[in-house]
């Protein structure tokens, strides 16, 4: 695995990383586009096949092909590459071993990245008065003048939204050269995963971090459950209902038989046209449903699939707990297994339908639901 890690100036992206090292046992790696003596230029493709504790660059030491290379005992042994092909390169090469690093920073940077199966990218935010606090304590330590509240909100400004034309110095040369000034958001906006630390201390974000586990293997490729619960939330957009969009998945086998959402029938007029005078009244969840003419995206599902495709071992997928008329429909089609994500008024009611007809009804939590 290969974790990226972006954000805002004194977010913590730092202590994330050093949390990886400890926790982990990742490995940082630079991308150093200024650097000379780097690794890149010292040593041959060969090498870059060697396993990870075999290929290690000192942060003093510039080995030469022909040098024995020891395994880093600290962090600061870092490998530092001068080019992202050639930092793409060895991670692809080593894609096995746990690889970190903040020195991706651009949309240019990281686009070539995000296509690989291996590639993690986290962004990390907070309150912009904490993250203040911290930059203050920090310029203190280092004897550097106060940092005023207003040069910190407009350098962090200009970062996000580009310079005023009025604009004061900025608060850090290289954190702004770091972030193109037009090219940051979209940066953040290549994170998988958004992590807002307004943690008092790094105990409790590391409390965060053991819980959130970054490197569960589903953020990188997802499991049968996720993908199918993913395909049956994408279909629920289709849905045209005033009231919910739900969606649906029928599979047999780990193939999808067929999906659906829901909404009136083929023909007539469209739900959010008015064509449910239920739907676009004032009727609850659960009530007035013998008025609905909308067909739930489960009894889609299951009508386009048709009784001799479902078979018995069928496992539909839904965004939303099936209601009550819909449970009835899955048990006499002979689905095995309903899967859900969302929990709905009626659940008590379809779940007592489902397991007296030998239907297995489960929940699924979708990973982004954690965070």
């Amino acid at each position: 695995m290969f974790i990226a890690i972006i954000g805002t100036p004194s977010s913590g992206k730092r202590t994330v990383l050093e949390y990886l090292e400890k926790k982990y046992g990742f490995k940082q790696v630079k991308l150093d586009k200024k650097g000379k003596n780097t690794i890149e230029s010292k040593i041959t493709g060969n090498e870059l096949d060697q396993p990870m504790n075999e290929l290690t660059v000192s942060s003093t030491t510039t080995p030469t092909p022909s040098t024995p290379m020891e395994s880093p005992s600290t962090s600061s042994s870092d490998l530092t590459f001068t080019s992202r092909s050639t930092l793409l390169d060895y991670i692809t090469r080593n894609w096995l071993s746990n690889l970190v690093t903040t020195d991706l920073t651009s949309y240019e940077d990281i686009e070539p990245f995000i296509k690989r199966p291996f590639f993690l990218c986290v962004s990390v935010d907070g309150p912009i008065l904490v993250r203040y606090e911290r930059e203050r304590i920090r310029n203190s330590s280092q004897g550097n003048s106060e940092l005023s509240l207003e040069r910190f909100i407009q350098s962090f400004d200009t970062l996000l939204n580009g310079p005023l034309p009025s604009a004061s110095p900025s608060l850090s040369s290289s954190v702004i050269s770091q972030h193109p000034q037009t090219d940051f958001k979209r940066s953040l906006s290549l994170a998988q995963i958004s992590i807002c630390n307004n943690f008092p201390t790094i105990e409790s974000l590391e409390s965060y971090l053991d819980n959130l586990n970054l490197v569960d293997e589903e953020r990188l490729r997802p499991g049968w459950d996720t993908y199918f619960m993913t395909l049956a939330s994408l279909a629920s957009h289709r849905s045209n209902c005033m009231k919910r969009r739900v969606g649906a998945l029928l599979v047999r086998s780990k193939r999808i038989l067929s999906t659906g959402y829901n909404g009136t029938p083929r023909g007539t007029k469209n739900c959010n046209l008015g064509g449910c005078s239920r739907c676009n009244g004032s009727a609850r969840g659960g009530e007035a449903l013998n008025e609905c003419l909308c067909l739930h995206a489960e009894e889609n599902a299951l009508l386009e699939a048709g009784r001799d495709r479902i078979g018995d071992d069928s496992i539909i997928y839904c965004n939303t707990c099936p209601c009550l008329r819909c449970s009835v429909k899955i048990v006499q089609c002979g689905v095995r297994e309903v899967v859900y994500n969302q929990s709905y008024s009626m659940d008590e009611a379809s779940a007592a339908v489902l397991k007296e007809g030998g239907v297995v009804l489960r929940q699924l939590h979708m990973p982004g639901q954690l965070l």
